[in-house]
């Protein structure tokens, strides 16, 4: 099958492209390289310096002639959605509605998007929260990505363009950045293997449902394959607490760095776990990598680049 991946030098995207390729399917990348890298372009794959902004997206789907989109390129950071909404609308609304426009226009069939759980639930009413679950998203990220949920809606009714919206919840594994806007795995990792302190914002009680990438990877595969159209959570339907994460990532490291708490951050989410039942259901996708392998293998990962630095 062809395809074109956005974001496919990214953390979650190169991880996608991988599982592709080892698949038999003929990848092409767009990625603009803000924050991916090209070390994790398969060699296999071709690739597109470029944003998904511009106009020459179209150039690029008329050259493939992709069957499928899948869609990871975005502002991911929460934080710089509150700090810069304008700009977050640009690139995570404005950019998908050039890709989607493209697509209807190059004949793609269909669109797999990489969208978000817990910024568009919001706080819960019940846990875990299936896909029902009202959306009340408190960042202009999470209100972005639910615009374009809606957006997908209009182009399957109005120009037959099949989706799959795949709503993550908090994803970890190797090939994280830990600089910048970064998973609490990445940043307690490397400064536990840097003997530095890790400082846990508040109480540490908040929690959160960590889903390995490779499992996430393997959900946009059965996505590919999958007739669904609609919305699906990809999570593992357990609570983990900052506190119980800084604890298993204190013995996989053996870091002698005390538990520090910081201030709260304003706004932080308390308690965000998802149901995974529905992709079970409708994909046959179920998360396979534990908590502590997962977690074990993200600390080699580090442990090999800092060798590298």
């Amino acid at each position: 099958m062809k395809i074109v991946l956005t974001g496919g030098a990214g953390f979650i995207g190169s991880h996608v492209a991988d599982i592709l390729i080892r698949e038999g399917h003929h990848l092409a990348i767009i990625d603009n390289l803000s924050s991916g890298k090209m070390g994790n372009v398969p060699p296999a794959a071709s690739f597109y310096k470029l944003d998904i902004l511009d106009p020459s997206v179209g150039e690029v789907l008329q050259k493939e002639s992709p069957e499928v989109i899948i869609h990871h390129a975005a502002q991911i950071s929460v934080r710089c959605s509150v700090e810069d909404p304008i700009n977050d609308m640009e690139i995570n609304i404005k950019g998908t509605l050039n890709l989607l426009q493209n697509a209807v226009q190059h004949n793609v069939k269909k669109f797999v998007f990489a969208s978000t759980g817990g910024a568009i639930y919001g706080e819960q009413d019940y846990f875990p929260a299936d896909e029902q679950h009202p959306q009340r998203p408190l960042s202009p990220y999470g209100i972005g990505k639910l615009a374009v949920e809606r957006y997908l809606y209009f182009y399957n009714k109005t120009y037959g363009l099949n989706y799959t919206v795949l709503r993550y919840s908090n994803v970890y594994g190797p090939r994280q950045d830990p600089y910048g806007e970064a998973g609490v795995v990445a940043i307690f990792t490397l400064k536990m293997l840097d003997n530095g302190n890790s400082v846990i914002n508040g109480t540490g009680e908040q929690t959160r449902d960590f889903v390995f990438v490779r499992d996430v990877a393997m959900a946009n595969l059965r996505a590919l394959n999958s007739d669904f159209i609609g919305e699906v959570n990809i999570a593992t339907g357990t609570e983990t607490s900052v506190n119980q994460l800084f604890g298993i990532l204190k013995n996989l490291t053996r870091s002698a760095a005390p538990e520090k708490h910081g201030p709260p951050i304003p706004g932080e989410q308390l308690r965000s776990v998802l149901s995974w039942e529905k992709a079970r259901t409708v994909m046959g996708w179920s998360p396979r990598v534990k908590l502590e392998d997962g977690l074990a293998e993200t600390m080699e990962f580090f442990k090999a680049a800092a060798k590298t630095r």
